[in-house]
């Protein structure tokens, strides 16, 4: 009996590749997966979803699932879309307790677990749910099939699957973040047409799979535009030279072919380079060759800000090749990017509007546009403005969220759709020498951001964290009365989570040995309450922590009074 799948652009477009081309490789076991199995496997795991509900519809149903970076978690991806269903991956390294807050809040139908996560998974289900979903382990798969060729389309109307990510606000709990099947097709199809996805690229994806940069842009884009992806996670800096190197060692396996699509965040870029000195003298040079424009095609840096130093450093280990930047969060995908040219790649800028994409920016205190050719004030100074977007590559809202959608859209004074806010300023100025290029969307000013307009986002190694979150799992100690979240800078990271809290009675002799509860001590109570990132890199303890007359802390000053004298 012949499998179905709809007529969707992501299952139209693996079904023109070439069935025998790599789609999915293991870079540990170099096991393979091409483009026709992987259509076949996908059909059977529909399938099987079926069976496990006996046939009923789950059609906007949302389906959570735990599965290792590979081959597992793209069929099984791929299936919940197939079903028209909203596929919602879960972060194997998060605490229980998340994803416990992420199953109930989403309302989940099933929760699906690899065989690796089973374990995992029953713990979750087993410590106190309230909505307890049905828990199916997937059997793993060894081998892809051969063929696709009982692989049918069919016509049915899918328009209630999607794809759905958490992400921390500024609210103190995370929000589901819906993107419709058509928000990610136009998600991908912008950057097909902005960084030339080809068949001819192999992307090496060190990324975690519960973001929109692992998801979007390493799997969901590079799958549709017929590139192959291949898997070594977690990131390991040794691992990955091994494997860029690999090609250009004269006992190089046939199997390997050249790296030529790299997205990783800028801390990954920070160890690649800090641990380059330790290589043995043949690995080094097989690396360098490795990374050169002629066989790297694109690196990029993305989801934290890109130190100079990091990409002067980059650009002369790589023999020229100049990182790219580009700019976008969990709610809207990517919605600026530089260039392919190298021009177009400049120091601090995100670059331009995306194609599909539209922007504006907004003054903060006015609320007026900065409209084109208005970028600067009276005395010559930049205008500062956050960035807003509107377009198909755009989320329509926050899952059972009215209040928090309506917070973050603006209606339009132009009869089109609203704008979504996203919290971010910048500025936008002329740069000569750039926007020469054949690529029609990177023209004009360019964009430069300047940071966030609220302090309670803090950015760390690419990762999105709510000071707010932080702040109430803190308070939640018993040796804690008083606590305080910042972000600080951190040429490593970006911006690293730091604490500041005042001490309760038992705090002060809470820690290890009687002594006072510190930073270890910190660590120790919130590992299983919070993800690793989350957890605060600096803790200051001070016996008060001052607030103004509406018992609000000056976060931005506290930051200058506390932290400034840390390294």
């Amino acid at each position: 009996m012949a499998s179905t799948l709809p007529s969707t652009p992501i299952f139209e477009a693996i079904a023109k590749h070439d069935p025998k081309s790599p789609a999915i490789i293991h870079g540990a076991s170099d096991r393979t997966f091409c483009h026709g199995s992987l259509l076949h496997d996908v059909a059977a795991a529909k399938d099987n979803l079926t069976a496990m509900v006996d046939g009923k519809s789950l059609a906007g149903e949302r389906i959570a699932f735990l599965a290792e970076n590979g081959y597992d978690y793209v069929v099984t991806l791929l299936s919940i879309l197939a079903q028209d269903a909203i596929a919602l991956p879960l972060a194997h390294t998060h605490p229980n307790s998340e994803l416990r807050y992420i199953i109930e809040n989403s309302e989940a139908a099933l929760f699906l677990s690899t065989e690796k996560f089973q374990d995992k998974a029953q713990e979750v289900v087993r410590e106190g749910l309230n909505h307890i979903p049905q828990l199916q382990i997937l059997s793993k798969i060894e081998t892809g099939a051969v063929s696709a060729e009982n692989v049918k389309f069919s016509t049915d109307d899918v328009k209630n699957g999607g794809f759905m990510l958490y992400t921390s606000g500024t609210t103190n709990r995370p929000k589901g973040v819906v993107l419709s099947v058509p928000t990610i097709t136009a998600q991908a199809r912008s950057l097909i047409e902005a960084w030339k996805y080809g068949p001819s690229d192999l992307l090496l994806h060190v990324l975690p799979l519960h973001h929109i940069h692992g998801t979007i842009n390493a799997l969901f884009t590079p799958l549709m535009a017929g590139a192959a992806v291949e898997f070594a996670y977690p990131f390991s800096a040794d691992t990955v030279w091994k494997r860029l190197g690999a090609p250009f060692l004269r006992n190089s396996p046939p199997t390997k072919r050249p790296i030529t699509f790299l997205t990783v965040v800028p801390t990954i870029y920070n160890r690649l380079l800090a641990s380059y000195p330790s290589l043995d003298p043949e690995m080094k040079q097989a690396t360098r060759s490795a990374i050169t424009p002629r066989y790297m095609r694109l690196n990029i840096s993305g989801s934290a800000a890109l130190p100079t130093p990091t990409k002067q450093a980059w650009t002369e280990l790589s023999g020229g090749n100049v990182l790219l930047e580009r700019y976008g969060m969990t709610e809207v995908g990517m919605a600026l990017s530089c260039g392919l040219a190298f021009e177009d790649r400049v120091d601090g800028s995100v670059g331009w509007p995306l194609p599909l994409v539209e922007v504006r920016l907004v003054e903060s205190e006015t609320g007026k546009v900065i409209e084109p050719g208005e970028e600067l004030d009276a005395n010559g100074t930049p205008r500062e403005g956050e960035i807003q977007l509107r377009g198909p590559t755009i989320f329509s809202g926050y899952f059972r969220n009215a209040k928090a959608t309506a917070e973050e859209f603006v209606a339009a004074d132009d009869g089109g759709s609203k704008w979504f806010k996203t919290g971010d300023v910048a500025i936008r100025q002329h740069v000569p020498g750039t926007g020469q290029s054949d690529q029609a969307w990177a023209k004009g000013p360019m964009y430069f951001i300047r940071g966030r307009k609220s302090v309670d986002i803090i950015k760390t190694g690419g990762e999105k964290v709510s000071a707010l979150e932080v702040e109430r799992e803190l308070l939640s100690l018993p040796e804690v009365s008083e606590a305080a979240v910042v972000g600080i800078s951190s040429e490593q990271w970006g911006q690293k989570v730091a604490a500041v809290i005042v001490l309760t009675p038992k705090g002060l002799t809470g820690g290890r040995g009687g002594k006072p509860w510190g930073a270890m001590d910190m660590r120790r109570a919130l590992k299983d309450r919070l993800a690793n990132y989350k957890i605060p890199q600096e803790l200051k303890v001070v016996e008060s922590i001052p607030r103004n007359a509406m018992g609000k802390v000056n976060k931005k000053s506290l930051v200058k009074n506390v932290f400034e004298k840390l390294p």
